[in-house]
């Protein structure tokens, strides 16, 4: 798979899981809470899900070169 697929869905996989963690906890408080903790909550899923990918994108090349 290439580099910038892996990372574009590893960034949406992060903030689906983001938006829904922020809905829900955003529930608890109100319907207006939840619409904005779930929109937070996906900007920091994506931006763990960007980072992640990076670091693992930046091991995988080092395997790839230590093995050559």
């Amino acid at each position: 798979m290439g580099t910038r697929i892996k990372r574009t869905l590893n960034r949406v996989k992060f903030a689906a899981i983001g938006a829904a963690a922020g809905a829900s906890l955003g529930a608890l408080v109100s319907r207006n809470a939840a619409s904005t903790a779930a929109g937070v909550g996906a900007l920091v899923g994506a931006t763990i899900g960007e980072k992640r990918s990076t670091v693992e994108t930046t091991i995988d090349q080092i395997k790839t070169k230590k093995q050559s």
